[in-house]
């Protein structure tokens, strides 16, 4: 189960945007104050909004796809609106995680349960994550900076702890903007091939108001739902 969970959470989850041109540099920064603004970011840390595109590359083959959408986060809660090529919805509320698909009218519905914290790592990584939650469960090394999209951004490489996350993925790079410590892009290494998955984030809004409505699991008039098992 925890698989195929983690799984959809990725397909949902993973982006990638093209990085401006840049020339990268030996970081000005130490890990310690990059965990600390983390800790400093994550004590306001409310809710965002920002678009994202969403590429996933399998390298045996040289093959891209690539979507884009629309993210809410507040909390604990998620949505992620995807528009293109395929309308889908993701929506993790609580203990419950969502893929909607308006082309066959079908909601899958996933129990996250005990798994919860382990998703969270994927979902929310980086979104009001504290240095100190990822010093507990990554080993994290400082690589350099850089920029994308016109910003300062400083990247980290995440080693999992868990065996369970290490099972599916074996290192995370995350660029988070040094002027509000918030990811501007992560990419993720699936364990076992050489196939990774990219996010990159836009027009990142702060501690904007969002609607109670934007994270309520309310699907049109005959939407098959199903629950997945194994």
């Amino acid at each position: 189960m925890i698989r195929r969970i983690a799984l959809a959470a990725f397909l949902a989850w993973a982006a990638m945007g093209v990085a401006s041109a840049a020339t990268q540099n030996k970081s000005n920064w130490t890990l310690g104050t990059v965990l600390r603004n983390m800790d400093s970011e994550a004590r306001d840390f409310r809710s965002l909004t920002a678009n994202i595109e969403r590429t996933k590359v399998t390298v045996v083959v040289n093959d891209k796809s690539t979507e884009t959408g629309k993210l809410f986060i507040r909390g604990e809660n998620m949505r992620i609106d995807l528009a293109e090529p395929d309308a889908r919805t993701i929506l993790r509320n609580g203990n419950n995680l969502y893929i909607y698909n308006p082309k066959l009218s079908r909601v899958e519905e996933y129990d996250l349960g005990k798994n919860r914290a382990l998703v969270d790592q994927f979902l929310l990584l980086g979104f009001g994550t504290s240095g100190k939650e990822l010093e507990k469960n990554y080993e994290i090394s400082l690589v350099e900076e850089d920029t994308i999209d016109g910003k300062k951004v400083v990247q980290l490489e995440l080693t999992p702890k868990s065996d369970k996350v290490r099972d599916q993925i074996s290192k995370i790079q995350i660029w988070l903007d040094e002027s509000v410590w918030l990811p501007v892009q992560q990419k993720f290494f699936e364990t076992g091939t050489k196939d990774y998955f990219i996010i990159h984030y836009a027009n990142l809004v702060r501690n904007q108001k969002i609607h109670d409505t934007q994270f309520k699991p309310h699907w049109p008039k005959g939407t098959n739902k199903v629950r997945p098992q194994g």
